[in-house]
């Protein structure tokens, strides 16, 4: 039997790629209960928005493109005021919010975890860290996300620099329980000579998830590309059906979201330890606390 994973310890890449799928293999039944417990609602309202806005986009391509108004798109005024509104603005911040409780669940999970010495967390016991860091990881994630658009947008070299940087930030406002600007200064004081290490492991992992998620969607959307060369003569005809469960798929698919986070939460506890030894402390304190074994029996002479 693999025994637990110790969170506070340093890790090489390849330990902490490893390690990352040993602790949510361990962890998966208690995971998967907090993740559809605390993000269960967002995934669910943001499927139906995201489903309506599908509905109306495919709607809207097939009678555009079929054989009766092939004209319909071009001769339109606005063509795509019928496919953007209220539907895909609901959907993004659906996705968003979905996110955030990710992301606060699961570093609630993983503080409570290691408070507990390696004992899964419950749903009760996370609650309790959902509610105090939900909106402060809420706010911090609308400016963080802001400066790295901002990023993105500055030759694109920036936003991928700041990507790692900014990853630590979350881990430290949970396990560390502080503000935005502690949290903010340290990551920088973290990654320093560990940047490559840092981002090379949410690289690999992000490609594990991205090929995941294409995989478990890649059928549905195969068949209804597939329609189009079925039924030429009927011109462009998408099936409604397969988009709304594409979408359903896809909305699933970000309970792969874990992988990333619990990633990011070994890369905080390897850089934590480099820099600070908190665990070695840790288990240097605890050599004075050890008890004798009480069923060990006295020698006789």
């Amino acid at each position: 039997m693999t025994p637990k994973i110790e969170l506070q310890k340093t890790r090489d890449f390849g330990e902490i790629i490893t390690d990352t799928f040993i602790f949510v293999r361990q962890n998966l039944k208690p995971l998967l209960l907090c993740f559809f417990v605390f993000s269960g609602f967002f995934l669910i309202a943001g499927t139906i928005a995201s489903s309506m806005q599908q509905v109306k986009t495919f709607s809207f391509v097939n009678e555009s493109f079929g054989p009766v108004r092939s004209n319909q798109l071009f001769g339109s005024s606005n063509p795509f005021t019928r496919m953007l509104g209220l539907e895909y603005i609901l959907s993004i911040i659906f996705l968003w919010l979905n996110y955030v409780a990710i992301t606060v669940t699961v570093y609630s999970y993983i503080c409570i975890y290691r408070e507990k010495g390696n004992v899964a967390a419950t749903p009760s016991e996370v609650w309790g860290y959902f509610k105090y860091f939900f909106f402060k990881i809420f706010g911090s994630s609308f400016l963080l996300g802001l400066l790295l658009i901002i990023g993105f947008v500055l030759c694109f070299i920036p936003g991928i620099w700041l990507y790692p940087i900014f990853g630590l930030i979350f881990p430290i406002m949970v396990f560390e329980n502080t503000s935005l600007g502690y949290a903010f200064n340290k990551s920088f004081k973290l990654i320093k000579d560990n940047w490559w290490l840092t981002f090379g492991c949410l690289f690999v992992i992000g490609l594990i998830v991205y090929f995941a998620t294409v995989i478990v969607v890649l059928p549905t959307t195969l068949l209804n590309l597939g329609s189009l060369f079925i039924h030429p003569s009927k011109g462009v005809h998408l099936s409604i059906t397969l988009s709304v469960i594409t979408v359903f798929l896809q909305h699933l698919c970000q309970v792969f979201y874990i992988f990333p986070i619990v990633t990011m939460s070994l890369c905080y506890f390897n850089l934590s330890e480099h820099t600070d030894g908190t665990g070695l402390l840790g288990r240097i304190n605890q050599l004075g606390n050890i008890t004798p074994d009480d069923t060990t029996q006295p020698e006789e002479y």
